[in-house]
C-alpha cells in the first residue's frame, strides 16, 4: 500500500493527536507544518536548506505551475520531485483557491471556470483538467478542484458552492487513476455549520484517503476560523489525515491541533522573511529597526537553525537594510525552522502527554 495513516497517541484533554502519514516518498510525522513552494520552490531556499530546517512535507501549486513552466516541462524532468530535486513527500493544491481569489476576469458555471491568465490568455479549469495537471506533476497528495467562496458570500452562494464542490469532487475522483497519489476532498461551507456538515457528509461518502478544510482564512475574523474548525474537524473520519489549508499563526496552529488537525500550510514564514521580519518564539521582529544595528547576539540563542548558530542580529539588520539577497535567505531559514519546529513541539507534547499545558498560552 502506498499510503496509510496511523494514530500513535491522542491527548486526553483535547482532540489533539499525533500520527504517521506514510507516502511513496516517506513518512510524514503529524501534526506537520508544510512550507509553501508555489512554483516548485520555497522562496530563497534550496531543498538541502529545507531539509536542514526540518521540513517533512512541502506544497506546490497546480495553477501556477500550469502557467509557468507548464506541467509538460515538469513531466519531462520526471515529475515535480525530480524537477526541483526534492526527495520528500509533497502535496499540490488544485488551483481552486487561486482561480476564485485572484483578481481576474472569470466565468463560473457548473462545468468549471474560465478565467484570464496574467498574460491575458483565456484558460479553462474543470475538475478533470485540475486532476490531469496534478497527475502529470506527480506529487504524493493531490487536491480535488473545489469552489472557494469569499468570506462575505451569502448563505445561498455558499450552498451553491458546496453543491458544486461535491459534484466536482465526484468528477475528480472518477478522473484520478494514479495509485501512487492520494487524492483529498476539500470540505467547504463557509461560516455556516449546517453547510459544513453537508459538505463533510457528502465527501465522506466518497471515501477519499484524506480530507481538507478549505475556505478558511479568506477574510473572516480569527474567532470565526476557530469556530469553523471546531465545527468541521469532528465530522471528519478519525482514521484519515485532516488538512487545514492556509493557516499560519501560532494561535491558529495550536488551537487547530487541539481540534485534531494533522496538516497545515502557509506562506507566512518566507513572506515575512522577504519583508525583513523574523519569527522569534511567535513574535514578529522587524530586522530593519535601528535597535538591531549594534546587537551582536544571535537572533534566537535557543534556535538550532543555521542562521541563529552563525550570524548576529546586527549582521541580519545590515543585510536587510542594504537589500542583500542573503538576508532574505537567512531569515527564511530561521522562520521556516521556527514554524516547523513549533508544530513539531506540539507533536512531541502530545506524545509526552503534556499538550494541554502547551496549549495554555493560546
Amino acid at each position: 500500500m502506498n499510503f496509510s495513516f496511523t494514530l500513535l497517541k491522542s491527548c486526553s484533554e483535547t482532540k489533539a493527536r499525533a500520527g504517521v502519514f506514510m507516502t511513496p516518498h516517506g513518512a510524514v510525522l503529524t501534526p506537520c507544518f508544510m512550507p509553501v513552494g508555489t512554483l516548485a520552490t520555497v522562496k530563497t531556499l534550496t531543498p538541502a536548506q529545507l531539509e536542514q530546517c526540518g521540513a517533512g512535507m512541502i506544497l506546490a501549486n497546480t495553477y501556477h505551475l500550469h502557467l509557468q513552466p507548464g506541467e509538460d516541462v515538469v513531466a519531462g524532468a520526471g515529475g515535480v520531485h525530480r524537477f526541483m530535486n526534492w526527495s520528500g513527500p509533497m502535496l499540490t493544491d488544485s488551483g481552486g483557491f487561486q482561480v476564485f481569489s485572484l483578481d481576474q476576469l472569470r466565468t463560473l458555471d457548473d462545468d468549471g471556470v474560465t478565467f484570464r491568465a496574467p498574460s491575458g490568455d483565456p484558460i479553462r479549469f474543470t475538475p478533470e483538467e485540475a486532476t490531469r495537471i496534478q497527475n502529470v506533476l506527480g506529487a504524493d497528495v493531490i487536491m480535488c478542484f473545489d469552489e472557494c467562496p469569499p468570506a462575505q458570500a451569502t448563505y445561498e452562494a455558499v450552498q451553491k458552492a458546496v453543491e458544486r464542490t461535491t459534484a466536482w469532487a465526484k468528477r475528480c475522483q472518477r478522473y484520478h487513476t494514479r495509485s501512487d497519489q492520494a487524492q483529498f476532498g476539500i470540505v467547504q461551507g463557509g461560516i455556516f455549520p449546517d453547510l459544513r456538515a453537508q459538505s463533510a457528509r457528502e465527501l465522506i461518502a466518497l471515501d477519499f484517503p484524506g480530507y481538507a478544510i478549505g475556505g478558511v482564512s479568506v477574510g473572516e475574523e480569527v474567532d470565526l476560523i476557530r469556530s469553523v474548525v471546531e465545527t468541521t474537524a469532528p465530522l471528519l473520519p478519525p482514521d484519515k489525515p485532516r488538512y487545514l489549508m492556509g493557516i499560519g499563526t501560532y494561535r491558529e496552529l495550536a488551537q487547530s491541533v487541539a481540534q485534531g488537525i494533522d496538516l497545515f500550510d502557509c506562506v507566512l514564514p518566507t513572506r515575512l522573511a522577504r519583508h525583513g521580519a523574523a519569527l522569534v518564539r511567535g513574535e514578529r521582529w522587524n530586522l530593519k529597526n535601528a535597535q538591531f544595528r549594534r546587537d551582536y547576539t544571535a537572533l534566537d540563542a535557543t534556535c538550532p537553525c543555521y542562521t541563529c548558530q552563525n550570524f548576529t542580529r546586527a549582521y541580519l539588520c545590515h543585510l536587510i537594510r542594504t537589500q542583500e539577497v542573503l538576508g532574505l535567505t537567512l531569515l527564511a531559514i530561521h522562520n521556516v525552522t521556527e514554524m516547523v519546529g513549533f508544530v513539531r513541539g506540539l507533536r512531541e507534547a502530545i506524545l509526552e502527554g503534556r499538550f494541554h499545558e502547551k496549549l495554555l498560552p493560546f
